[in-house]
């Protein structure tokens, strides 16, 4: 079952790291289209060499920034897989360091128990949000697709992060009992 689990939390990482590479570029083009359409502008050019370039079109990538709000919405929750398999999140252990190794173990198996539930509730109000804005058929200001859309691939990565993180609580709480290791765990930072 950990085979497929990081087959899954990679698959997904792979997806965000492709969304979000896309917006990066997405960004940029749009940046640049911007700035040299201010240039084309610009009191100081000459008026030919500025009317010759706003006549290519360059520009603002129209809608850049509704693509990027629903982009960023799906890499975070495809990113979440993987973080939390191998216990990637960031933690703070400035209490926890002097604590026993089993009393760490509890502590981490509570906090995953509490992770999936909280990732549970987001996923289930993702749903509803998703329902409600099918029924409704909004679309975004400028692009006029519906937002649903996002909605959708945002709750896909985020069943998939629910799963993953149900399967660490289980994971981790058969570790605190058993004292054996089911799941990886991260090397950390080095300081």
């Amino acid at each position: 079952m950990l085979k497929w689990m990081e087959r899954l939390a990679r698959v997904m990482a792979i997806l965000g790291g492709i969304v979000l590479t896309a917006l990066v570029i997405l960004t940029c083009i749009s940046v640049l289209g911007r700035g040299l359409n201010t240039l084309g502008h610009a009191g100081w050019m000459p008026e030919a060499l500025g009317k010759t370039l706003i006549n290519t079109g360059v520009g603002p990538i129209t809608g850049d920034f509704e693509l990027v709000e629903a982009g960023v919405a799906f890499a975070i929750f495809a990113f979440l897989p993987v973080a939390q398999l191998y216990s990637g999140h960031a933690t703070v252990d400035v209490f926890t360091s002097f604590l026993s190794q089993k009393l760490n173990k509890i502590i981490q198996a509570f906090w995953e128990v509490i992770f999936a539930i909280v990732l549970i509730l987001i996923t289930w109000r993702l749903y509803e949000g998703m329902q409600s804005k099918m029924s409704y058929g909004e679309t975004t200001f400028l692009l006029q697709f519906p937002i649903w859309w996002a909605y959708a691939a945002s709750f896909v990565a985020a069943f998939v992060a629910t799963i993953t993180a149900i399967y660490t609580a289980i994971g981790r709480i058969a570790e605190t009992l058993t004292k054996r290791h089911f799941l990886p765990y991260s090397e950390g930072a080095s300081h």
